[in-house]
């Protein structure tokens, strides 16, 4: 469902000049599978999945999103793929009804008032449709936002920090909603730093180090590999000085 192939970024750093920000990382993952995407801030994660969802362009590389190559068509790879950003970004004059009906508007929902009430609904979040998103919870917004970025049945979900800033009952609640998407047969991609809740629902995980990925498979492969007990000690083994 998703493919990721020798991809490159580079930056120019003022300070520092040209910086590889992803070095001819990959790895793949299929329907119905949620793929932890595992490293220490600035290992090049967000940069990776902000060029799967097409926001910035790639120096080099292979992305095909459900069969559509992201390079020559973006507009058919993005169509079928949905990225929340660990910013919730959501106007604050603007209620979460307003908000989700907009968004299926202009992905071309058929109904997008019908969708949009569906959809919060279905993630808890009926009653707030009508308050404004300035006053709704830190975890109450993360439910609009995924209610977003799902108005349009994507084939392809990436989360970049989906339970940052949460507590404890409001990570269960959005790792709760993940595996549910996985489990509709969706391609997802966590990006996370925390490996508690990283082990609680994926299927595999790729340890990123310096923009590349150093090791990959499940977790139990993952752990056997770096000799440890658990993900926590695995991810600081094969990490080193970076995790």
């Amino acid at each position: 469902m998703l493919v990721v192939r020798d991809l490159v970024k580079r930056f120019r750093d003022s300070g520092r000049g040209m910086v590889t920000a992803v070095d001819h990382l990959s790895f793949q993952v299929q329907r119905g599978e949620i793929y932890g995407l595992l490293g220490p801030n600035g290992a090049g994660k967000t940069t990776t999945l902000r060029m799967i969802a097409t926001l910035l362009d790639p120096d080099e590389g292979v992305i095909e999103v459900g069969g559509v190559d992201r390079m020559k068509d973006p507009l058919g790879a993005r169509g079928k793929l949905a990225f929340v950003p660990a910013e919730a970004g959501l106007p604050d004059r603007l209620r979460p009804r307003e908000v989700v009906r907009l968004f299926a508007e202009v992905q071309g929902v058929a109904n997008p008032r019908k969708t949009a009430d569906a959809l919060l609904e279905r993630l808890g979040a009926a009653s707030f449709a009508d308050t404004p998103c300035s006053d709704l919870s830190t975890g109450m917004k993360r439910r609009v936002v995924l209610a977003r970025a799902l108005v349009h049945a994507p084939e392809v979900l990436l989360l970049d920090e989906p339970t940052d800033g949460l507590d404890v009952p409001g990570r269960r609640e959005v790792l709760g909603l993940v595996r549910e998407q996985a489990a509709e047969g969706r391609a997802v991609v966590l990006s996370s730093h925390i490996m508690g809740e990283v082990e609680k629902v994926v299927d595999r995980v790729g340890m990123v180090r310096k923009g590349s990925v150093i090791a990959e498979g499940t977790l139990a492969e993952v752990i056997a590999l770096a000799g440890t007990r658990d993900l926590d000690d695995a991810f600081v083994a094969l990490l080193g000085e970076d995790a």
